[in-house]
């Protein structure tokens, strides 16, 4: 039993995958064979856009300093700020996940609470290519009342997030004050 306790679940849930993919492979399953193809095209995505990302994020790193990010959307910016990361939120393309990195970045170089959750809220849904992508299909009056209405939603779930977050007792400490860059509970 201590056996299986020291066993790493997400490499075993990983080879569960495929093993089961390699069988049904090997059955001459449809849904394999289509379930092959996706995470091939997945595999594919993820090796050429990851390594893409690091890179930008590291210039984004080493290009902007860190007093920059803390005058103009740290605590304290305000409407500027939130200005600033729904601006860099609709310059940036790619996936969900690729912004979170550019989320830990700015949050290391001393962004607020509030910019980083409006600027999560922001790159779901108001990047340019996703917009123009909207306006083709859709319409620019229907994209444009998804934006207007969106962006209020993001800035008041940014702030009921923030208000939760310090009632429940959890201080993003900043990386001047704490090498660790970890979020501490208090």
């Amino acid at each position: 039993m201590k056996r299986f306790r020291n066993l790493s679940w997400p490499y075993v849930a990983a080879g569960l995958y495929v093993v089961l993919l390699l069988v049904m492979l090997l059955l001459g399953i449809d849904f394999g064979q289509r379930l092959a193809r996706e995470t091939g095209s997945f595999a594919v995505n993820m090796i050429v856009f990851v390594p893409c990302m690091f890179i930008l994020i590291g210039l984004l790193d080493a290009w902007v300093p860190k007093e920059w990010i803390q005058k103009h959307i740290g605590d304290g910016s305000g409407f500027r700020g939130g200005f600033y990361v729904v601006l860099l939120a609709m310059l940036q393309g790619g996936p969900l996940y690729g912004a979170f990195p550019t989320a830990y970045l700015l949050w290391t170089k001393g962004c607020s609470m509030r910019n980083i959750f409006l600027f999560l809220g922001a790159f779901s849904s108001l990047k340019i290519p996703m917009i123009m992508f909207e306006v083709k299909f859709l319409g620019w009056q229907f994209t444009l009342v998804r934006a207007l209405v969106s962006l209020p939603v993001f800035v008041v779930i940014a702030e009921i997030m923030v208000a939760c977050a310090r009632r429940g007792g959890l201080q993003m400490s900043g990386p001047e004050r704490d090498q660790n860059t970890s979020c501490s509970i208090t």
